[in-house]
């Protein structure tokens, strides 16, 4: 018998894929297919206090809502009071919960930063690198460039005191710029990385993917580039920069489960809330195949649960031959299933499965050594 999930996190999508960038390598732009095309999407009043009520009765000791978009700040700052509102009065006694927020910071100003500040938001900011790294395809619709609106962004919230994390997208030329981008962020403040290699399908030659997703090969240099660059900030034995895959990895490497999905042996520990209310299995999977229902007339916290749910969750669990018998396998898992799907050459198989080796083969007797320190300073 499966083991009912617990209700421990939802990522919100309020203005759906409706968003003030433009980006090249952006998935979710055309979700707005599934609503009609529709130009104006915003959660309404109804929606955010159903969804907020739900996950705060429905869920854990520590739940926790991750506010994305498309570009969540459209809303305005007066939406997200509702929402922090809405937490407080259905919150049960000693329950923790927790904001965080993805932003391309176009529209971050000081009174934005005060808000997240004292709401105590972690705030990922969608920042590519430099000038030349970031605007490759990060531009407004009228191909205006957006990095310095984000460089503003930043600044801002760093001088205002708010958690900023560092949302960093590996595509075909960013590839190229490891220790630039790495030293970008470091040297500016932002010492806490995401990096999230980009893979879609060719809009026009469905056949093969796109021409701005990251090669296997080139992607396997930059994680070796990035981890050496990590380790070698260590100071007495601790990093200095938090690098998320490398953070949640080293769970795996002392015997506890990563909290990033990805890393996991199945997926559907999730659901996305989209702007109406419609909840689906997956960020990557906002599609007719995987819409689970909606808030308004179900709970979420039998979504979550629902066969539907289980049914995507093992997806993951279906592995190429390769990764069976691979001796990463306990790390990995076969990576995210969305990276088999992408690029049909690779034909079922993970489109990164190259990069991971090369990274495994190159990091894990450090990652290894540096478990075993851990396991030593536990014991102190």
């Amino acid at each position: 018998m499966e083991r009912r999930k617990i209700l421990n996190s939802v990522l919100v999508k309020p203005t759906g894929s409706r968003c003030n960038l433009d980006c090249t390598y952006c998935f979710y732009l055309k979700k707005a297919e599934l609503y009609g095309g529709q130009k104006l999407m915003r959660m309404s009043e109804d929606v955010l206090r159903q969804m907020v009520k739900q996950v705060m009765r429905q869920g854990g000791k520590q739940v926790s809502f991750g506010w994305q978009g498309g570009e969540p700040t459209l809303m305005g700052i007066p939406f997200f009071e509702r929402a922090v509102e809405y937490q407080v009065r259905f919150g049960r006694a000693g329950q923790i919960v927790g904001n965080g927020l993805q932003t391309n910071g176009v529209l971050i100003d000081k009174e934005w930063a005060h808000f997240l500040r004292d709401t105590q938001f972690l705030v990922g900011l969608s920042l590519d690198g430099p000038a030349h790294v970031h605007d490759k395809y990060r531009r407004f619709a009228t191909g205006k460039p957006s990095w310095q609106h984000a460089v503003r962004a930043r600044d801002t919230l760093l001088n205002m005191g708010v958690e900023v994390n560092a949302i960093v997208v590996v595509n075909d030329y960013s590839v190229n710029y490891a220790q630039e981008i790495y030293d970008y962020h470091k040297n500016s403040g932002l010492t806490h990385m995401q990096f999230i290699p980009c893979l879609e399908t060719h809009a026009d030659e469905p056949s093969r993917s796109a021409d701005f997703s990251v090669a296997a090969d080139a992607y396997g240099n930059f994680l070796c580039d990035i981890f050496a660059l990590w380790v070698a900030d260590f100071k007495n034995g601790l990093p200095t920069t938090s690098i998320r895959w490398f953070d949640s990895l080293f769970y795996t490497y002392v015997g506890y489960e990563a909290p990033e999905c990805t890393l996991l042996p199945e997926c559907g520990v999730y659901v996305v809330v989209e702007h109406n209310g419609d909840v689906y299995s997956c960020d990557f999977y906002v599609e007719p195949n995987w819409h689970l229902g909606n808030i308004m007339n179900n709970d979420l916290d039998n979504m979550l649960n629902s066969p539907r749910q289980q049914e995507f969750g093992k997806l993951k669990s279906q592995l190429p031959s390769e990764c069976r018998s691979c001796r990463w396998l306990t790390h990995c898992y076969g990576g995210c299933p969305k990276d088999r799907q992408r690029d049909p050459a690779d034909h079922g198989s993970n489109h990164f499965c190259r990069s991971y080796i090369q990274f495994f083969k190159n990091a894990d007797a450090t990652l290894a050594k540096l478990a075993d320190e851990w396991r030593e300073r536990q014991q102190v």
